[in-house]
């Protein structure tokens, strides 16, 4: 397939600036790309006058515009997490045949926001809309679990640990150390925990900032699912979690 070739060079100067290099003579910006000096400083005058190249009137240096800023943010905000994971709970709850959900955080609490239900696995506690504490939920505890420590003491600041099941962490210290289970293997268990005969496995799902936005989680029936379909499982949790983390904008995929 041809290339425009002047398009081409625009696009490859303006990769030339980045967390390293946010600023470059004219001089530098043709011996890096191969150009006469009169070329680049066209391409350059092109991409200034459309606000995708600034330039610094006292050291004559040029650096990205912030016409790339507003661009980027339309991305940004266009990037819809319902919209975006819809077809990530269809394809794990069809390839597992359990249940899957998409939770965010509200306060100190988790939202169910969507919901794929199996007909081999019916959670009746979840419902889109309800609300599901961080302490004994597994998309809670993902929720939690890969935030800075400020954050994280913010938000169990008063938390209540309220007794949901008889396996279910009752203090701050202990949760503390679930956290940091979580955050080692890479995924969060609930193991009936909040509701008897069900255990649930999540991970977060984290955004271009590297922030946690949501979870997405896989609930089964501990009667019909055993130790080795739970690593299965496990498996292709942690592989949503990366590609729809990726499709979110988040840089480096979940280990």
């Amino acid at each position: 397939m041809p290339i425009i070739q002047s398009l081409d060079r625009a696009l490859r100067m303006l990769d030339l600036f980045d967390g390293h290099t946010s600023e470059l003579k004219i001089t530098q910006i043709s011996e890096r790309m191969g150009l006469h000096k009169s070329t680049a400083h066209s391409l350059l005058k092109t991409l200034q006058m459309h606000g995708y190249i600034d330039q610094d009137m006292e050291s004559g240096k040029y650096r990205l515009g912030l016409k790339l800023f507003e661009r980027g943010n339309y991305v940004i905000h266009s990037l819809d997490i319902l919209r975006l994971a819809k077809r990530y709970l269809l394809d794990l709850s069809e390839k597992t045949g359990q249940t899957t959900h998409l939770v965010i955080m509200d306060g100190n609490e988790g939202v169910y926001v969507d919901k794929v239900e199996s007909p081999m696995a019916t959670i009746l506690y979840s419902k889109i809309g309800r609300r599901i504490p961080l302490h004994c939920s597994a998309v809670g505890k993902a929720l939690v679990a890969f935030r800075k420590q400020e954050e994280i003491q913010k938000i169990l600041h008063g938390y209540t640990y309220s007794k949901q099941t008889e396996f279910t962490i009752t203090n701050e210290a202990d949760f503390l150390l679930e956290l940091e289970k979580v955050r080692q293997q890479g995924y969060a268990i609930d193991n009936q925990e909040n509701e008897p005969g069900v255990r649930c496995i999540a991970v977060p799902i984290c955004n271009h900032e590297n922030q946690v936005i949501a979870a997405i989680s896989l609930s089964t029936l501990i009667a019909r699912i055993d130790e080795t379909q739970l690593e299965e499982f496990v498996v292709l949790l942690k592989q949503t979690g990366s590609e729809l983390s990726e499709q979110m904008g988040y840089g480096t995929p979940l280990k």
